[in-house]
């Protein structure tokens, strides 16, 4: 009992803190006030309690008793990495074979291949800049391959889930189980989609992105649980050890935040322009060009290709990759990340047409000559920042398995402390409590920190 003390006290303080802050009691009560506001937080909580429910449907002919603790399926979700990882972005229900358990990924995935063909195919490229009718066609390409994706995922997934647990299965392997539970699938991840797309248009922030942090954050209460029983079952220093985890927890989210929120601000000049009785331009801005531009895209990429060499089995270069702990999978691993940020910045981040852009409106940087000194001034600085930016993203990728080698963290509340999951937690909360921060200011009301402003947010 002791375990479930100290989780509960832990969770307690969190919510004494809170209560007794009185700006976070403020906010909540300007949050109340706005009746547009309170409608999008209350629909947005209840499609996302939704999404939890059908996050413990299992399929219907599997038996779910069979998937618990000890299961051949739970033992692979822990040895596996990408499979650990993709249970966790369903928040458990790739692990309870639930109607929801490929997720948003397979869109996720559709979304990548799209994104990459509009930066390489110059007929997808054109078909971006047409604006509205172009967004549409793009969603609805992205939502049949999305289907693709999982005409091919839910077989395989089925085919696993039968080779791990095949006594799960209460009406065997046949041809027509396959074919019910991968339609199951299909409109289970399209009704997430679904319900992620109401989110955005109807609640508060990003709906796919927040229905990952929630699949993410559902599984932070079990893991903690869990690491706490891990070091109760030493004989010294359990709540030492404990608080020390927390802490560096606490500093790791803190410098994440810096690393998402870094911004190098390059001057812009306008001339003026005088059209009837207005004037226009004369001021000075600036374009915000961001230290980790690529955001979390390295890490996936180089997750995805540190799963090749298991290929491989049984040869010396599969073993030395075998394990997230090892040397020579975190130094390959960091060196990917790094590599992956500079190509995917290249792509995202296009000089020329920054520099054409500013010359057709008229707008240059201060000292340097429009043209191809703007295009080389821009590509300067984006090398610049990019090469920190990648490596504090590597760190991020190797800190999981930094804290499960040094710290002895146990794997589930490893991934808290860096990789993906930490970098769509943080991402989410701060692009959600910016949407909630614009209303409040729209209705003349403080914001979420003291300065009335999210830092860095401009």
């Amino acid at each position: 009992m002791n375990q479930y003390l100290v989780v509960g006290i832990v969770f307690l303080v969190i919510i004494a803190l809170l209560a007794t802050n009185k700006k976070v009691v403020e906010t909540l009560k300007n949050i109340y006030k706005i009746e547009e506001l309170r409608k999008r937080v209350i629909y947005t909580i209840g499609l996302l309690l939704v999404y939890r429910l059908g996050s413990f449907i299992v399929l219907p002919g599997i038996n779910p008793n069979a998937l618990g603790e000890g299961s051949a399926l739970a033992s692979q979700l822990e040895g596996n990495g990408l499979l650990g990882l993709l249970n966790v972005f369903s928040g458990g229900a790739f692990g309870n074979a639930a109607i929801f358990a490929l997720g948003v990924m397979p869109y996720i995935t559709a979304s990548i291949v799209i994104q990459l063909a509009g930066m390489m195919i110059p007929a997808v490229q054109k078909l971006q800049k047409e604006g509205e009718s172009g967004r549409r066609k793009m969603n609805q390409w992205t939502r049949l391959l999305t289907i693709v994706v999982l005409v091919l995922q839910g077989p395989a997934y089925i085919a696993n889930l039968y080779h791990q647990v095949p006594n799960a299965f209460v009406y065997g392997n046949s041809f027509g189980f396959i074919a019910y539970a991968t339609t199951i699938l299909i409109a289970g991840t399209m009704f997430v989609m679904w319900l992620g797309e109401k989110i955005t248009d109807k609640g508060i922030g990003n709906g796919i992105s927040l229905i990952i942090m929630i699949g993410i954050v559902a599984r932070l209460p079990h893991a903690l649980l869990a690491e706490v029983n891990a070091r109760f079952q030493t004989s010294t220093g359990s709540a030492i050890m404990l608080i020390l985890e927390l802490v560096l927890l606490f500093l790791v989210f803190m410098a994440t935040i810096a690393l998402v929120q870094a911004v190098r601000k390059v001057p812009v000049q306008y001339a003026k322009r005088i059209v009837g009785n207005k004037q226009y331009g004369g001021v000075r801005q600036y374009i915000p060009l961001k230290m980790n531009a690529a955001n979390v895209m390295p890490i996936i990429f180089a997750q995805a290709l540190m799963f090749i060499p298991v290929l491989f089995t049984g040869t010396k270069f599969a073993a030395a990759f075998s394990t997230m702990t090892g040397f020579w999978y975190n130094f390959t691993l960091a060196v990917l990340v790094i590599a992956f940020t500079y190509f995917y910045t290249a792509i995202i981040i296009n000089p020329q047409m920054m520099a054409d852009d500013m010359k057709r409106n008229g707008g240059f940087i201060p000292g340097v000559k429009p043209g191809k000194q703007t295009v080389n001034y821009i590509d300067t600085i984006m090398t610049r920042i990019t090469l920190p930016g990648s490596i504090f993203l590597a760190i991020v990728a190797i800190l999981p398995a930094l804290a499960m080698k040094f710290l002895g963290v146990q794997q589930a509340f490893a991934y808290f402390y860096g990789g993906t999951s930490l970098l769509i937690m943080v991402g989410v909360v701060l692009d959600t409590l910016k949407q909630i921060e614009s209303y409040l200011l729209m209705r003349h009301y403080d914001g979420l920190m003291k300065t009335g402003r999210i830092q860095g947010r401009h």
